[in-house]
């Protein structure tokens, strides 16, 4: 009768660690390589100031130019920028103060463009946001001034004045040989540095009615959001003209109270509907696919050739008692050809776009082969989405 002897505690813990090893092997393993979140009851409907903007109410742009004063000698160098004197000059000339351009040598300017969005509704007095940008060869805006600039539309008119200082988000220091520049040291800001001089006329809700428009046009989404406005406020309140258009007139109760109406419409909430698209970035291999995608019938089999060249170099040396011998460098290329097999898979009609993508990845294909292989279904006519290339 054999007698078992227990193991040591040592061994036992090593039995137990290589057990745990190749259960993560295995889970690993196993893993798949698309990433799938877990479908959950969620509301997917959208505020109507989410899918749609009123007509007419929207902002303007505003540029000017300027110049920015108080730099470190960072400014526009003069032997290159000739208006950065003449506008130096012109500005000292408004004060009275006469000087010929070809003696001022201003390192500590810098000329600018300044652009401004002028929201809706704003009115004389408000504050806005400006964004200044060097038009010249400043190495970086930083401690600067930005002289009163007026800020123009597209008719010409004046519509608000920006000065201030500016904030920048980069750092540029040291000299041509030694350097350090962080962001962007030639783009500031000016939080609030500007005032509104002038407004935008802007009737809101004119002869009791206003228009809804659509930021993505959908004749389904349209009929939805028609159908969601009379439900609510009653019949021939709402009546769409297009996939894109809604016309919506004011009820009685709200015809002296245009805001609340309107703040009452844009919460109404409802689910837009989508349209079958996919879009390809094809500079960074990005594929971005909707739950509505769907594949006919079709069976892919992907495969590659890999040619690898390479060179090696011989040194040829001739005998000892050779009289005309010569130490030469003789080229070796060697040319090698593998065929990976190909692979194939086949995907059932109506496939999501979930077993597409998992299909793909059994096969063992990469996001540009991907972008390939979608273009050629595409061809097919086994694909009822849109290819967007961006």
């Amino acid at each position: 009768m054999h007698k078992t002897q227990s193991k040591p505690r040592f061994f036992r813990l090593a039995a137990s660690i290589a057990s745990c090893a190749v259960i993560a092997a295995v889970f690993i393993l196993a893993a798949p390589s698309t990433i799938r979140c877990q479908k959950k009851d969620v509301d997917t409907s959208v505020r109507v100031k989410d899918l749609a903007d009123i007509e007419g109410v929207r902002s303007n742009q505003l540029i000017g130019y300027g110049l920015i004063v108080g730099l470190n000698r960072t400014g526009d160098r003069v032997q290159q920028n000739l208006y950065a004197r003449q506008t130096l000059q012109n500005l000292l000339e408004r004060m009275g103060i006469s000087t010929p351009a070809a003696g001022l040598k201003p390192e500590n300017i810098a000329t600018v463009l300044v652009t401004a969005t002028l929201p809706p509704f704003a009115r004389p007095g408000s504050k806005i946001d400006v964004t200044v940008s060097s038009i010249g060869d400043a190495r970086s805006l930083q401690g600067g001034t930005l002289i009163i600039t007026p800020l123009k539309g597209i008719d010409g008119q004046v519509y608000a004045v920006a000065q201030g200082p500016i904030s920048i988000g980069g750092i540029s220091a040291g000299g041509s040989g030694n350097s350090v520049e962080i962001n962007h040291p030639t783009v500031g800001r000016l939080p609030n540095g500007a005032n509104v001089e002038r407004t935008v006329p802007t009737e809101l809700a004119a002869n009791n009615q206003l228009t809804l428009v659509l930021r993505n046009e959908d004749f389904s989404t349209a009929a939805r959001l028609n159908k969601l406005i009379n439900g609510k406020f009653g019949d021939g309140t709402s009546k769409a003209l297009d996939g894109r258009n809604l016309n919506v007139f004011l009820p009685a109760s709200y015809t002296d109270n245009r805001v609340a109406f309107i703040a009452e419409l844009e919460s109404l909430k409802l689910t837009p509907d989508k349209i079958a698209k996919i879009i390809i970035n094809e500079r960074t291999g990005t594929i971005v696919m909707g739950s509505e995608v769907r594949i006919a019938s079709v069976a892919i089999s992907q495969g590659g050739i890999t040619v690898r060249i390479g060179t090696e170099y011989d040194v040829f040396q001739p005998g000892p008692l050779s009289p005309k011998g010569e130490t030469a460098v003789v080229p070796s290329t060697t040319v090698e050809v593998k065929e990976k097999p190909p692979e194939s898979i086949v995907l059932h009609d109506g496939a999501t776009v979930d077993e597409v993508v998992r299909g793909l990845r059994t096969v063992g294909v990469s996001s540009r082969d991907i972008i390939s292989i979608l273009q050629a279904i595409k061809s097919a006519g086994a694909l009822n989405a849109d290819i967007e290339m961006q």
